[in-house]
């Protein structure tokens, strides 16, 4: 299976393998082979390339798949597409099922305890969501760094998880100091492996996925331009 993010400046991709169904959870999966390369710039011409890579490092052809993982966002929009678009004409091409999973998760999955999530969000704003023992209770949602704090600490969170923390110190004040109380295994940006251990549910299942819908959580910059008002002289 193969999944993929690039819903923030990380281009992310991962080759796993499903473990045995468990009782309850989402159950492992197991890594075969993975990429990453931090550049906001270039998801377009990064994703193809990394995918390319994880399947000849791990032997493994395209045919061989049984499925694929997006991260859905929230992110900007354009990187946000890139992803999704790939993964989708990808597993249309092979006849494969495409399941969608918020990005936030490939993060707050890790945490144990209160914790959030915070990301760029860019216009000086976070993406932000809230966990409990690894389960998203709060968000996705997007608002500048002081108020998505105030929700956070509302909600009970004291640990903070993702790039926020160090891009805006001093709305993030109240929280333990960055990768406190987290463990080591927290990933910094959404990790391809930890989404597809989400879908795993459904993939054992054999369920139809839902419409890959990007959580964008913003309204597009570019709008239809409106009628002309006429002009009475």
């Amino acid at each position: 299976m193969l999944a993929v993010d690039t819903s923030t400046p990380a281009c992310s991709v991962a080759l796993v393998e499903l473990g045995p169904a468990p009782s309850s959870g989402p159950g492992p999966v197991r890594p075969l082979a993975a990429r990453r390369v931090v550049d906001a710039r270039r998801h377009g011409e990064l994703l193809a390339p990394l995918i390319q890579t994880v399947l000849a490092e791990a032997a493994v052809r395209p045919a061989a798949l049984s499925a694929l993982v997006v991260g859905l966002g929230p992110g900007p929009f354009t990187s946000l597409r890139v992803g999704i678009v790939t993964a989708e004409t990808f597993a249309a091409a092979l006849g494969l099922p495409c399941h969608g999973v918020c990005s936030l998760d490939g993060i707050g999955a890790a945490t144990t305890g209160r914790a959030g999530v915070a990301t760029d969000a860019r216009r000086r704003e976070v993406f932000w969501a809230g966990y409990a023992d690894g389960r998203r209770v709060e968000g996705p949602a997007v608002d500048y760094p002081v108020r998505a704090a105030e929700l956070l600490g509302a909600a009970g969170v004291d640990t903070l998880a993702g790039p926020g923390r160090a891009l805006f110190p001093d709305a993030f004040t109240s929280f333990a100091p960055a990768g406190a109380g987290l463990a080591s295994a927290v990933p910094d940006y959404p990790e391809p492996a930890l989404l597809a251990a989400l879908a795993a549910a459904d993939l054992r299942a054999g369920r139809t996925p839902e419409p890959l819908t990007p959580i964008y959580l913003r309204r597009p910059d570019v709008a239809e331009p409106h009628p002309a008002k006429p002009v009475r002289v």
